[in-house]
C-alpha cells in the first residue's frame, strides 16, 4: 500500500478585474443607450376663471357648537339641543347655494356634531364645511 501524501493542488484564484471591466463596459453601454424622458410629466392647460365672479362670497350660515353641546346659529343661541329644534331654525335660512359652516369646540361631543349634520341634511343644506384653527408651529 502506498500511503504517501499526495501533493496538494493549488487553490484556484478568482480574478475579479476582468469581471469588473465587463460590468463597467455594460454599464457605459446602458447609460449611452437609455433615453432619459420624463414619463410622469403631464401637460396641463388650466381653465381661466372670471375674477369678478369668484370674489362673491356664497351665502353662509355659521353653526357654533360649544363644549357643553349648546348650539348657536349666526351667533344667536338655540334653546333646544335636539335635531328637530335645529331643523326648525335652519329650514327658513336654507337656500339653494347656502353653505353651512360648523364651528365646533374641540371638547364638543361627537354626537352634537352628528346632530348638527343630520339637521342640515333634513333642512336641505348639502354644502357643509368645518371651521378649524391652524396649529401653531413651535419656535415661530
Amino acid at each position: 500500500m502506498n500511503f504517501k501524501p499526495r501533493p496538494l493542488s493549488p487553490e484556484p484564484e478568482i480574478n475579479l478585474i476582468p469581471f469588473i471591466d465587463v460590468l463597467l463596459v455594460v454599464m457605459i453601454f446602458l447609460m449611452l443607450t437609455t433615453t432619459w424622458s420624463r414619463l410622469t410629466e403631464i401637460q396641463l392647460n388650466l381653465p381661466v376663471a372670471d375674477v369678478a365672479a369668484s370674489s362673491q362670497k356664497p351665502r353662509q350660515i355659521v353653526l357654533t357648537i360649544s363644549a357643553q353641546g349648546q348650539y348657536a346659529i349666526n351667533k344667536s343661541p338655540v334653546a333646544a339641543r335636539s335635531v328637530g329644534a335645529l331643523v326648525a331654525v335652519l329650514t327658513p335660512l336654507a337656500q339653494a347655494d347656502t353653505l353651512l359652516v360648523i364651528s365646533a369646540d374641540a371638547a364638543a361631543t361627537h354626537q352634537s356634531v352628528i346632530h348638527a349634520m343630520e339637521a342640515a341634511r333634513q333642512s336641505g343644506l348639502s354644502k357643509i364645511s368645518f371651521a378649524a384653527q391652524s396649529a401653531e408651529v413651535p419656535g415661530s
